[in-house]
């Protein structure tokens, strides 16, 4: 199994806009993304912490992206 980058929500956003995902709302600190194609995860955005493993792996399960793609 492939190391999980340690990423800020800030910095998570910021591949998934590379792999096209749009941010289509933001309910206070959670901005919810979006494909085209309908995969859609909701990114928690806290001033600098980082997102945990168990959580990045579910964000990555749900937009259908391997590890290596947010690197």
């Amino acid at each position: 199994m492939p190391r999980l980058p340690r990423l800020t929500g800030k910095e998570l956003m910021k591949c998934l806009k590379g792999h096209g995902f749009l941010l289509v709302r933001v309910h206070g600190s959670h901005h919810v993304m979006q494909h085209l194609d309908g995969r859609q995860t909701v990114v928690p955005v806290h001033a600098g912490e980082i997102i945990g493993p168990g959580l990045l792996r579910k964000i990555l399960n749900q937009t259908e992206l391997e590890p290596e793609d947010l690197v």
